[in-house]
């Protein structure tokens, strides 16, 4: 699949919005690629009568909208995260009008289930994990997750086919426990050391940079947070451990 629009929604988004607006241009690039490869595609949904399934922006606001309705009301500081993130990905004119779209979303309960099956069919594995990375984040603009928040979030990543270890991980990027490194490295807390080690080595290729073959170095700016995560959890566990 050709990534030239991937590549020119990175790195607008990059020079916008840093690295969350590089991970947001991304997948909005390879959706676009992927639309425009395999056709439109008939809706069967009410919801989706002004938009097909493969439109990107759309499934990315039922999420968001989701996410801020998760907790029993939209919190203005993850709205205001999110505007954020929509002008630096689209502009202000356009974000002006896709807020507007969201406030009516926010209005009704979203077919989370639909939505995430759609993406699940339509997106890399590497791009679904970026995009629960983006809604990790929008879920924390409060200052916490609760555990409506986490719910939800655990369904659109299983309904995403994103696997439970991958998850876990995820969530103790943002979920602050007495055993969040071990589970970020996706280890018991009683693992020795070589098997800790190569954990370590393991999840460190799976969110390096240099994995999201096709960008720049600049670019590849926009996975350093689950990357430096993991680098960080495994200095922990060594350093409580008494490991060199």
């Amino acid at each position: 699949m050709k990534i030239s629009i991937a590549i020119i929604g990175a790195i607008i988004g990059l020079i916008s919005g840093g690295p969350i607006g590089a991970i947001v241009g991304f997948l909005i690039g390879m959706y676009i690629e992927y639309a425009g490869s395999e056709g439109n595609r008939q809706e069967t949904r009410e919801t989706y009568r002004e938009a097909p399934p493969t439109d990107f922006t759309r499934h990315l606001l039922v999420l968001i909208a989701a996410i801020m309705n998760a907790d029993g009301s939209a919190m203005r500081s993850e709205l205001d995260l999110v505007k954020r993130m929509l002008v630096r990905t689209y502009g202000e004119q356009r974000a002006s009008h896709l807020l507007l779209i969201l406030r009516e979303m926010l209005k009704e309960k979203q077919d989370v289930t639909f939505v995430c099956r759609q993406i699940r069919g339509e997106m890399a594995y590497s791009q679904r994990l970026e995009l629960l990375h983006v809604l990790f984040r929008i879920s924390r603009a409060d200052s916490d997750i609760n555990p409506s928040e986490l719910q939800l979030l655990q369904h659109i990543a299983t309904q995403m086919g994103i696997t439970t270890p991958d998850f876990l991980s995820l969530r103790a990027m943002f979920v602050t426990s007495p055993d969040s490194d071990y589970k970020i490295l996706d280890v018991n807390p009683d693992a020795g050391e070589d098997e800790v080690k190569k954990s370590y080595r393991k999840m460190a290729m799976r969110f390096h940079p240099d994995r999201l073959i096709g960008l720049t170095e600049n670019e590849k700016k926009a996975a350093e947070a689950k990357f430096l995560s993991v680098q960080k959890a495994y200095e922990n566990i060594k350093r409580k451990r008494g490991w060199n």
